[in-house]
């Protein structure tokens, strides 16, 4: 399926060179002369190599449709990461190197989307957002300014999140996996 460079969100799968390429991040790039493009960074599924490609924005890519299914996560092994097909109830092991960066954020029974390119696994797509416990973070200082200033705070997966200045420790927050990027205070 065509589609224009402009269209091009993370996680898109491109056929690029003869080869299948997964998009990993995105900058749109207006310059003062010249036409504008969309500068990738793209990870080859078969090999993970990554691959940094400028885009002209009116360029016609090749995207490619995958085949998704529903998993619950149940453990990790050694190096692969076990799930189970919500339909056939089929236990599915998945390479982390597949999962990325985000494998941190999995938690037991947590239902994730397998992408799938004739019978190969290409991805792994967890939920948009998920809770996490802060387990380390700075004191409030007085008189900081609450609008734009960050604090680091480590959650319960030993990762650093930039929160406000009213997270506390034992604040339960929500973050988005794919960039471990703070969104709000939980509700619960």
């Amino acid at each position: 399926m065509k589609i224009n460079a402009n269209s091009l969100k993370v996680g898109n799968v491109l056929s690029h060179n003869n080869e299948l390429w997964t998009v990993v991040k995105i900058n749109h790039v207006k310059p003062g002369k010249g036409g504008a493009f969309i500068q990738t960074e793209l990870k080859n599924l078969k090999d993970f190599r990554k691959l940094n490609e400028r885009f002209r924005s009116t360029e016609n890519l090749e995207r490619i449709i995958l085949e998704e299914k529903k998993a619950t996560f149940l453990y990790k092994d050694s190096l692969n990461y076990i799930f189970m097909d919500t339909e056939t109830y089929d236990q599915i092991e998945i390479n982390e190197h597949i999962i990325g960066e985000q494998k941190v954020f999995l938690t037991d029974g947590m239902e994730i989307t397998i992408n799938t390119f004739e019978n190969d696994i290409t991805s792994v797509i967890l939920p948009e957002t998920c809770e996490v416990e802060v387990i380390e973070a700075d004191a409030v200082i007085k008189g900081q300014t609450v609008s734009s200033s960050f604090k680091p705070a480590i959650v319960n997966n030993n990762i650093k999140v930039m929160v406000p200045p009213h997270i506390e420790i034992g604040t339960k927050i929500i973050v988005r996996p794919i960039d471990g990027s703070y969104v709000e205070k939980s509700k619960n």
